[in-house]
């Protein structure tokens, strides 16, 4: 099976979904001390990279003030911290101007399957439509579910990326598993 690092883009923040969190968790935003929960959970549950602590810094540095309003977590109702997700943005994605971004999804293997990740993309995206007219997130084929509830959300893969051979053919093995009606158009709007 061939996998690649793809783009994924939602070319308007209009008609977004909606998800409650399911009974016995609740999001919070980003507080003081949060990167040890942050990097904890990408340790966990991230099989194709590994995040060390140099990643959050240079991620998150000149704009940390921003993390207050727009980095989130999930955590049960005993406090123990289950996912993040972060509403983010590009200042100027290959040069097409200011894209919100949805930034480092991670649920912790022991909570997912228990539908928290529709509910993490519902509210950010919502935030990211204050400030956002369209929004773009980067991924890994292998993320095969993590790829569905993004398809689910309304992204769909970048078109300049599918124009490349090699990505074209991981979104095809992808699609052989999911069976996406939604990817299925994006690939055949793209048929060379």
């Amino acid at each position: 099976m061939a996998y690649a690092d793809v783009w994924m883009i939602r070319p308007t923040l209009d008609h977004l979904p909606t998800w409650a969190l399911p009974e016995g968790y609740r999001l919070r935003t980003y507080r003081a001390g949060d990167e040890a929960a942050w990097m904890a959970l990408h340790l966990d549950a991230d099989p194709y990279f590994t995040v060390k602590d140099a990643h959050f810094p240079p991620e998150f540095a000149e704009n940390r003030a921003a993390l207050a309003e727009r980095m989130f977590f999930v955590e049960t109702m005993a406090n123990e911290v289950v996912g993040s997700i972060t509403a983010w943005w590009m200042d100027d994605w290959r040069g097409s101007g200011e894209w919100g971004q949805i930034h480092w999804v991670v649920v912790a293997r022991t909570h997912q399957g228990r539908g928290l990740a529709k509910p993490m993309m519902a509210h950010t995206l919502q935030c990211l439509a204050g400030d956002h007219t369209r929004a773009l997130l980067d991924t890994y084929t292998a993320r095969t579910w993590a790829i569905k509830v993004y398809l689910d959300c309304g992204f769909s893969p970048d078109p300049a990326g599918l124009a490349k051979g090699e990505v074209r053919d991981a979104w095809l093995d992808l699609q052989k598993t999911l069976r996406h009606a939604d990817l299925q158009r994006a690939l055949d709007q793209t048929e060379s």
